[in-house]
C-alpha cells in the first residue's frame, strides 16, 4: 500500500508538473503579444511550407504590420460586420451563435462556422489547419488566455493584421495595397467590406475580381455596418473593456 501511495503521489505531481509547464509555455507567448507584435503566424508559417513542398516559386508572404491608429475605422466595423458582432460583449465564445450553428449543421452538407474573432486570433497565430476535437480543443485553450491577457483593442489590432484576404496576402494593410493599391488607413467603406466579404474563403473568392457572390456579401456586410451605428459602435470595444 505504501509504495502504491507512493507511486500515485509521484505520478500526480508528475502530471501537476506537466499541466503547469503547458500553462506557462501556452501563457507566456500569449502574454508577450499583448505588447510584441506578431512577425509572423502558424498559418503563414503553413502557407509557406506548403508552397515549399509544391515546389511553387512564385509563392510569396505579403505581410506588413500595421498598429490599430493606422487602419481605416471602415476595415474594422466591416470584419466587426462580417464576422462577429457580438464582439464587444462575449469573452471569447459567441454561445448563441454556436448554438445556432449546431442547429443549422445537422440539416447542412457544408458545416457552418461559429467562430468569434477572439478564435480566428487563436487559429490563426498559433494553430494548424484542420477540424479535430485535439485542436478545437487547444483553440478554446489559446481565447481564454487571449480574452483573459489582451484588451479587445489589441484582439482586434492582431485579427486585422494576421487575417488572411487572398492568397499569400495576410493583414488589411498586405490586401489594401495589393488590391487597392492604397494604405489601410485610406480604405473607403465599400472597400473595407470587399476585404470583409472574401474572410470565409480568400483562396477561392477574390477582393480584386470579386464574383457575384462576394458582391452580394459585400451588400449584406455594407447592410450590417449601417445596422450597427458605424463608429459609435467600435467604442463598445473601448467601453465594454472599461466594464470588465
Amino acid at each position: 500500500m505504501r509504495s502504491g501511495g507512493s507511486l500515485g503521489g509521484r505520478l500526480g505531481r508528475w502530471a501537476a508538473a506537466l499541466v503547469l509547464t503547458f500553462v506557462v509555455l501556452t501563457a507566456l507567448p500569449v502574454l508577450l503579444m499583448r505588447w510584441w507584435n506578431p512577425v509572423t503566424s502558424a498559418f503563414m508559417l503553413n502557407a509557406r511550407l506548403q508552397a515549399a513542398r509544391a515546389h511553387d516559386t512564385k509563392y510569396e508572404t505579403r505581410y506588413e504590420w500595421v498598429d490599430l491608429e493606422q487602419i481605416s475605422p471602415y476595415a474594422a466595423l466591416a470584419v466587426i460586420a462580417a464576422e462577429d458582432q457580438q464582439f464587444p460583449f462575449h469573452a471569447g465564445f459567441d454561445l448563441k451563435s454556436i448554438r445556432e450553428a449546431v442547429r443549422e449543421n445537422a440539416h447542412r452538407k457544408r458545416p457552418r462556422g461559429a467562430s468569434t474573432i477572439t478564435q480566428q486570433v487563436a487559429k490563426n497565430l498559433f494553430l494548424w489547419n484542420g477540424a479535430s476535437y485535439v485542436r478545437k480543443g487547444i483553440e478554446a485553450w489559446f481565447t481564454v488566455l487571449i480574452e483573459a491577457l489582451w484588451p479587445k483593442e489589441r484582439i482586434l489590432e492582431v485579427y486585422l493584421n494576421v487575417a488572411q484576404f487572398g492568397r499569400g496576402v495576410y493583414g488589411v494593410e498586405a490586401a489594401s495595397r495589393t488590391f487597392f493599391g492604397k494604405p489601410a488607413a485610406k480604405l473607403r467603406r465599400a472597400e473595407a467590406a470587399t476585404l470583409a466579404a472574401v474572410l470565409p474563403n480568400p483562396i477561392r473568392m477574390r477582393a480584386d475580381r470579386p464574383s457575384p457572390y462576394v458582391l452580394s456579401r459585400r451588400e449584406w456586410i455594407l447592410d450590417q455596418m449601417r445596422g450597427l451605428g458605424g463608429e459609435q459602435y467600435l467604442q463598445g470595444v473601448t467601453s465594454s473593456e472599461r466594464a470588465r
